[in-house]
């Protein structure tokens, strides 16, 4: 194989690694919501419009409301509350999803709401 062949063949192979990239960062989805939740998915909490996704790290808590179709704008919010303190809300008139939320709760139990549309959900005191 000649050099011109060999730089042919590194140049189709640079532009499909670019295009591929590309793509990976302008294509919708949740990468976007789940990288700014740091820490471990530790409960999912499903309702009739959408999802609520509680993650945690160390002593923290965040939790993010997914639209179950998302693309249109509409009512959603997200709170999360450890025991003894007051909520961290987010609420406003959002395509996706709402959030993130982040509290530090250290060992106290949270309560996680979660709202799209006309459904909600609201946890009760979990990860005690």
């Amino acid at each position: 194989m000649d050099s011109g062949a060999i730089r042919r063949r590194l140049a189709l192979g640079l532009a499909v690694l670019t295009a591929s990239g590309l793509l990976a960062v302008a294509a919708p989805g949740d990468a976007h919501a789940a990288a700014s939740c740091p820490g471990r998915k530790v409960r999912t909490l499903p309702f009739s419009t959408g999802s609520v996704v509680v993650y945690k790290r160390g002593g923290y808590v965040c939790a993010v409301t997914h639209a179950k179709h998302p693309g249109t704008r509409r009512k959603m919010s997200v709170s999360v509350r450890a025991r003894g303190g007051r909520p961290v809300v987010d609420e406003g008139n959002y395509q996706r999803y709402a959030g993130p939320v982040t509290v530090h709760a250290g060992r106290r139990c949270v309560w996680v709401k979660g709202r799209v549309g006309g459904g909600s959900v609201s946890s009760g005191w979990i990860l005690c």
